[in-house]
């Protein structure tokens, strides 16, 4: 229902509100989201993850502001771990299905995987709290730091780049992390090379991050990394992978068939918003997202 109403809301004009209640139906007591927000984690708890899923609708209905955000900030300094940031599982999911790439740990590290995006998008709709203090300056010491890496962290990197409020720091921290991401090719920049391109540790055959993963709009920090060739052929492969039913596969491991069905249609909002960002959809039927606040 949510995917459902995002693209109603996106691409044919829908209410914003529509969209709001959706989501609301993940919202727990606690100020948090659970309930499988993120199809990965299983079970009514609030995690991390969750939360980053929820910022990003909250950001593309420009309602990412207000008692509903402060609530999620208590509660985000609340689940955090002793340097501020956020686990990526919290361990009360112990009890609860969860995705075996997710492991459950009793005293779960901060991770960048979920403190970067979090951040990030906070950060770009001016949200101010005390937990971002600390929570920002974890993710600029892991970001400006990083020696090894894998896609799905410099993915959330760049979002917390790509919000960061010093542009300059983050333009800087953006180059180098590009270069990076290069040298021990986490992203293909070629898509015609992606069957000689090794998955990371870990992740399933196949699972590979695009330039177009990593630059979701033009604006992206990430954007600069590629030519504007690669960037072409990034998106033609993305327009490609469109199948018979009009969604966009999902390229992770699909550890329960539930959580795959649900995937799909995030995978394929996904796709469309960025297609539609660089401007390679047709502009019949489709209308223009609430803007969020920016700088």
């Amino acid at each position: 229902m949510l995917e459902q109403r995002r693209f109603t809301f996106h691409f044919l004009g829908g209410d914003a509100d529509a969209v709001d209640i959706a989501l609301g139906s993940y919202l727990n007591a606690d100020g948090g989201f659970g309930h499988a927000l993120d199809p990965d984690l299983r079970g009514p708890l609030s995690q991390p993850l969750h939360t980053v899923h929820a910022l990003r609708v909250l950001d593309g209905l420009g309602r990412c502001a207000g008692q509903r955000i402060e609530r999620l900030c208590r509660h985000l300094t609340a689940v955090s771990t002793p340097e501020g940031a956020l686990p990526v599982v919290s361990p009360g999911q112990a009890a609860h299905p969860a995705a075996p790439y997710h492991p459950v740990r009793d005293d779960p590290p901060g991770e960048l995987l979920t403190t970067g995006p979090v951040v990030g998008l906070l950060h770009r709709n001016r949200v101010w709290h005390a937990w971002l203090f600390r929570a920002t300056d974890f993710c600029w010491e892991r970001v400006e730091t990083l020696q090894r890496s894998h896609p799905y962290e410099v993915q959330s990197a760049v979002a917390f780049l790509d919000g960061a409020p010093d542009r300059a720091r983050a333009a800087a921290a953006a180059d180098r992390l590009g270069r990076l991401a290069r040298e021990q090719r986490l992203v293909v920049a070629d898509p015609r090379r992606r069957t000689g391109h090794p998955p990371a540790p870990g992740y399933a055959p196949g699972e590979l991050l695009f330039a177009h993963d990593v630059a979701r709009r033009p604006e992206s920090l990430a954007r600069g990394w590629f030519t504007d060739e690669e960037m072409r052929r990034s998106l033609d492969h993305l327009a490609a992978a469109q199948q018979a039913d009009g969604g966009w596969p999902v390229r992770r491991e699909a550890w329960a068939p539930g959580s795959s069905l649900e995937r799909r249609p995030i995978a394929t909002l996904e796709a469309l918003l960025t297609l539609r960002a660089y401007g390679r959809l047709p502009d019949g039927g489709a209308t223009s997202p609430a803007p969020g606040p920016r700088r």
